[in-house]
């Protein structure tokens, strides 16, 4: 066993011990578990760190066109993002989004091994630093606005009806929380999926000798962007809150995520994963 192999396992057992801990933690309202689902995390997001820096540091040649390296990378931003925002509301819901999504992405880099991407080398330090580096982060962000979202609504509706809450509702976060988790996530997230955007659209200059071509991963890429763009707007200029903004957000991600596993995968394009 190597390693990279060695590390993979262990991470993929904190990634799922954290997760379980984070489930049962919330059901049972359990502060314990909740901190051990931290303890569980913290280890696998430093052995992940670790793992990612070894890859890029020994295999900087090769690593870089491979289609796994990104999954994990991508697994990895919902992990950070989910760090930032437990030290600022200081609650463990928003790991049962990033926890999950995490370990599925990082499992999914270990399948995709034999993946490749089309990476000129001269522009590696931009493409993974302006492009894919800010697009992940904006990505996990609206994962954590999707989530806030969902319970948004949730909650909302249970008041609404007067319905009895389960335990799981009860202690939830109060809906003004997930509305500023969902606004956070935007603010933060559209100018970091701008700046990815035109990154890329530059990366294109150079590679294609043009910026846009009609490929389908620009086309619904520009999609996402505008109903970003949008929400952006109605959330800083006409004061959006609560069901709209999280509606909308849930609808981003869901598209986002739609680009992601059916365009790369089954759609030709420039950013296409090959075998």
């Amino acid at each position: 066993m190597t390693l990279f192999e060695f590390f993979q396992y262990v991470i993929i057992a904190l990634y799922l011990m954290g997760m379980t801990f984070f489930i049962a933690g919330t059901l049972k309202n359990n502060q314990v578990m909740g901190k051990l689902g931290n303890l569980c995390a913290i280890g696998g997001f430093a052995l992940h760190s670790l793992d990612l820096l070894l890859a890029v540091t020994l295999y900087k040649s090769t690593v870089l066109t491979g289609g796994f390296f990104y999954f994990s990378l991508l697994g990895w931003s919902f992990i950070l993002v989910y760090f930032a925002l437990w030290w600022k509301v200081r609650n463990t819901f928003f790991a049962l989004t990033a926890s999950p999504l995490a370990l599925l992405l990082f499992i999914a880099s270990l399948a995709a091994q034999s993946l490749k991407v089309t990476l000129p080398a001269h522009l590696a330090g931009l493409f993974i630093g302006l492009h894919i580096g800010t697009i992940f982060v904006s990505i996990a962000l609206m994962a954590m606005a999707a989530g806030a979202g969902v319970a948004f609504i949730y909650l909302n509706n249970k008041i609404k009806t007067k319905a009895n809450l389960t335990s799981l509702g009860k202690e939830m976060p109060s809906l003004n929380t997930f509305d500023r988790v969902n606004h956070w996530a935007i603010m933060i997230g559209f100018p970091l999926y701008t700046l990815g955007l035109a990154a890329g659209f530059l990366w294109a200059r150079g590679t294609f000798t043009k910026m846009f071509s009609w490929d389908p991963k620009e086309i619904v890429t520009l999609l996402v962007w505008f109903l970003f763009a949008f929400l952006f707007h109605q959330r800083t200029v006409v004061g959006w809150r609560g069901r709209k903004p999280a509606i909308l957000v849930i609808i981003v991600f869901v598209i986002t995520m739609i680009s992601l596993w059916g365009i790369n995968f089954f759609i030709p394009t420039h950013h296409s994963f090959k075998v």
